[in-house]
């Protein structure tokens, strides 16, 4: 199978960007080795009944070992860049602020290689893994941790300048506020929702900080944020269907992407949970709205919205995705590709972005290695009908500078464990054998299909 675009889309362009996503505790293992200091999510995996049939990330895809190896099947599948984070507990290992060079040391040798091949290098600096010395003092619910990130983020910049085409300060900061600090699920494990929309705040205002960090020590790297979007859709047209679906948009969305445009929460959050609103500084807004380079997009599903009754804890409710849709993958999220086309068009409506990458875009798929094979139909529809949706969005004026699928390989899923396969690379965590399926050969095929390498 091929993945098809017309010769004129925007995403055959010389200046589109495709390639590959992973973030560092879902496929580096080694969580002891060269002074790394344990993170919350070794705390959190070490909680019985947290994680799925009790996994953990101290092997995971033994990326710490095989990089080598990893980069050059990055290389080989055609792509333009690969998305990777860095491990901020490899960094910064110590409560005193001690910097571990060897941390440093394993990321010049990744970025080194992918420069060498002209891949470029896209950075998070955080993707979930607060050291645990820092959630020990209160992690996102303290101040503190906003200025420790912006030392983190001085560190990495200093060291690797425009080494790095483009630095993201923070994947996804719904993920680390709501299901981190509110709904428990993911680490810390906390439960409560105005410690989530407290952390949401902090980690907003430490993108701000982190950006500055960026601009001082870069001159070309580009600097910007990844958030995650699971838009709402009123599952009835009754007015009250339909203001649960503002409420539930506003509280996922926009509570993270308004600040960021305009400066400001949306009014309407404000107003149904005064005593639950987080504790905003003067001048922390204008910190938040600070220029970007880009905005990272990762979307995987839609949710279905419904009103809630006076004893429900929300003020909307998500149907449940079994009885939603007619296709499912295999983590239970509904595919609804146009759900992506009404995101780019709706957000580029509502505020004055910059251009846009689509930094996560993938699903997780019942895959199986069979005869050497791994035949994910399902995956490669998925991408088909999301790629084609994004070159939709790109010829009604949006501008979409890149495309990265999730993920290069399957890898810890978070809660689920290694029960979810997201890779475009199947990964028998018995022998760390890579194995590419169906749906990385329809990729590669894509690539090779351009008349042209991006140029860096």
């Amino acid at each position: 199978m091929t993945f098809k675009l017309d010769n004129d889309s925007a995403l055959m362009q010389p200046d589109f960007t495709f390639g590959v996503a992973t973030a560092a505790f879902q496929i580096e293992g080694a969580n002891t080795a060269d002074n790394r200091c344990p993170s919350i999510w070794d705390t959190f995996c070490a909680k019985p009944g947290k994680v799925l049939a009790g996994d953990d990330g101290s092997i995971a895809c033994d990326h710490y070992n095989l990089w080598r190896e990893d980069i050059a099947l990055i290389d080989s599948l055609g792509v333009d860049a690969y998305r990777l984070s860095i491990a901020w507990p490899r960094i910064i290992s110590d409560i005193d602020g001690s910097i571990n060079a060897a941390g440093l040391a394993f990321y010049d040798n990744i970025i080194n290689e992918l420069n060498r091949r002209s891949l470029k290098v896209f950075i998070t600096l955080y993707h979930w893994d607060l050291p645990q010395y820092l959630e020990d003092r209160g992690g996102w619910l303290n101040r503190e941790t906003v200025h420790a990130f912006a030392h983190y983020a001085e560190v990495i910049c200093e060291h690797f300048k425009d080494r790095i085409y483009s630095y993201a300060t923070f994947n996804e900061p719904w993920c680390s506020a709501y299901l981190g600090y509110q709904y428990g699920v993911h680490a810390p494990g906390h439960t409560s929702r105005k410690e989530g929309l407290q952390a949401a705040h902090h980690l907003l205002l430490a993108h701000g900080l982190g950006i500055k960090a960026i601009r001082k020590h870069t001159v070309t790297a580009q600097a910007g944020i990844v958030l995650n979007f699971t838009p709402g859709y009123s599952n009835s047209d009754s007015p009250a269907d339909i203001r649960a679906t503002d409420i539930y948009n506003d509280y996922n969305s926009h509570w993270f992407i308004q600040p960021l445009m305009q400066g400001s929460y949306p009014k309407s959050i404000q107003t149904l949970y005064p005593d639950e609103m987080p504790q905003v500084e003067a001048g922390d807004m204008q910190e938040i709205n600070v220029a970007i380079d880009f905005l990272g997009i990762n979307f995987y599903t839609r949710n279905m919205i419904e009103a809630s009754d006076a004893d429900h804890e929300e003020d909307f409710i998500q149907v449940d995705q079994q009885f939603t849709g007619t296709e499912h993958t295999h983590i239970g999220w509904e595919i609804h590709a146009p759900a992506l086309y009404d995101l780019l068009t709706s957000l580029n409506t509502r505020y004055d972005l910059p251009p846009i990458y689509i930094t996560e875009n993938g699903a997780a798929c019942d895959d199986h290695l069979m005869n050497g094979e791994v035949n994910d139909d399902q995956r490669c529809r998925y991408l088909q009908e999301h790629l084609q949706m994004v070159d939709k969005a790109t010829r009604e004026g949006v501008v979409v500078k890149g495309y990265f699928a999730w993920s290069l390989m399957d890898n810890f899923e978070w809660a689920e464990g290694y029960s979810k396969r997201f890779g475009l690379v199947h990964v028998d965590y018995e022998t760390q054998v890579r194995t590419l399926k169906r749906s990385a050969h329809a990729y590669k095929a894509l690539l090779n299909n351009r008349n042209h390498k991006t140029p860096s």
